[in-house]
């Protein structure tokens, strides 16, 4: 998959979110700047985050990689999912739930119900808003995907476990925080609100 790395100046960015909230510039300080990038390819991203779903890392790389094989130079796009056999999808690894999801997203987006050229257009909201129209696609995997696949640099994912956790621990909370107190947080972080997740995802690994 190629991905194009966002023009931004990232250490500013940094420098920015550090002045906002010196709690998050602690583990700034701790790491290299975040850089956002943008895919070359919506359709396969969004496929590949239906097959992962509810699997580790390690299985759903496995399984995607299997999946992206079926195909003619490796081109996974709307019209060739739907020419694939499911027997040979589900040899893949790919459940049979899985499998209408994501035939349902090759057949949205061959019927023009989901048009990726229009997305750059559209706010943040907009898409999630059509994103989850797919079945198998919710919030969550909707943010991810303006976070990972588009770039947009402002998205902040309530629902993402991992971040719920970072502020915890980060912010010395006795709980998990809820969205109230997790999105006043966050209001900090404006307009970089990804990159900010960017960096408390890291926190977890330092």
């Amino acid at each position: 998959m190629l991905y194009t790395i966002l023009i931004m100046n990232y250490e500013e960015v940094a420098k920015y979110l550090k002045k906002q909230d010196p709690i998050l510039g602690r583990i700034i300080d701790q790491t290299s700047p975040v850089k956002l990038r943008q895919s070359g390819n919506y359709f396969s991203d969004l496929v590949e985050s239906i097959i992962s779903q509810q699997l580790s890392l390690k299985a759903a790389d496995t399984i995607f990689r299997r999946f992206v094989a079926l195909f003619p130079d490796n081109e996974v796009a709307p019209e060739n999912v739907l020419a694939l056999d499911i027997a040979d999808i589900r040899n893949a690894g790919v459940s049979y739930q899985k499998i209408l999801y994501i035939q349902d997203l090759a057949k949205k987006t061959l019927e023009s119900d989901i048009i990726f050229e229009q997305f750059e257009t559209m706010t943040d909201e907009e898409i999630i808003e059509q994103l989850t129209k797919i079945k198998g696609i919710g919030r969550w995997t909707a943010e991810m995907f303006l976070m990972f696949s588009m770039g947009r640099p402002d998205v902040f994912s309530y629902g993402d476990l991992g971040l719920r956790r970072a502020l915890q621990n980060l912010y010395g909370l006795d709980h998990e925080p809820t969205y109230k107190e997790a999105k006043k947080i966050a209001e900090r972080w404006k307009p970089f609100r990804t990159i900010a997740c960017c960096y408390l995802w890291r926190s977890r690994e330092l």
